[in-house]
């Protein structure tokens, strides 16, 4: 089953309106693993916007520790039709992250993630690093990728804004 999270953090998750918690989510994904199902989460990364970053990043991955997924994704989040709504919630506060705020994000969720055999894609058209493996066994191939993005972004292969195809 697709389960779209998009965060563990309560407070992000209100502002956005999702109408879930981090409790109905991991509620969700012990019914889905209890069925014998399959589960595949998504994570928006950037949904907290800088002030929220961190807590997003850290209480996603508590969430995803909590449900060990057999699936995990990751995509940035977009506003293809403004980000007022969202940003109204966040009283005016709200911007999307750079890139650079993206990438620490990611290192941060990828840092705090303690996965056994999670399938991890972060290919989606949304993002500009390409990441994939599967977590626990290539956390730290993963992060080092991160982190040449973050210090060396002219050394690794980026996807252009054209290239996202939103």
């Amino acid at each position: 089953m697709y389960i779209g999270c998009e965060s563990g953090d309560d407070e992000v998750l209100a502002k956005v309106k999702k109408g879930e918690t981090y409790d109905s989510s991991l509620a969700a994904l012990n019914k889905i693993k209890a069925a014998g199902m399959k589960s595949s989460v998504m994570i928006l990364n950037g949904l907290g916007g800088p002030i929220l970053s961190e807590q997003h990043a850290l209480n996603s991955a508590k969430l995803m520790n909590a449900a060990q997924p057999d699936y995990l994704s990751t995509l940035v989040v977009s506003f293809p039709f403004g980000e007022e709504r969202v940003a109204a919630e966040y009283n005016g506060d709200f911007r999307q992250l750079t890139q650079p705020e993206l990438f620490n994000e990611i290192k941060l969720l990828l840092e705090h993630l303690q996965l056994d055999k999670t399938i991890f894609r972060s290919d989606h058209a949304s993002n500009y690093l390409v990441l994939k493996g599967v977590l626990g066994k290539d956390k730290e191939a993963l992060l080092q990728k991160v982190e040449l993005a973050i210090h060396h972004p002219e050394q690794i292969p980026l996807r252009q804004e054209w290239q996202r195809g939103l």
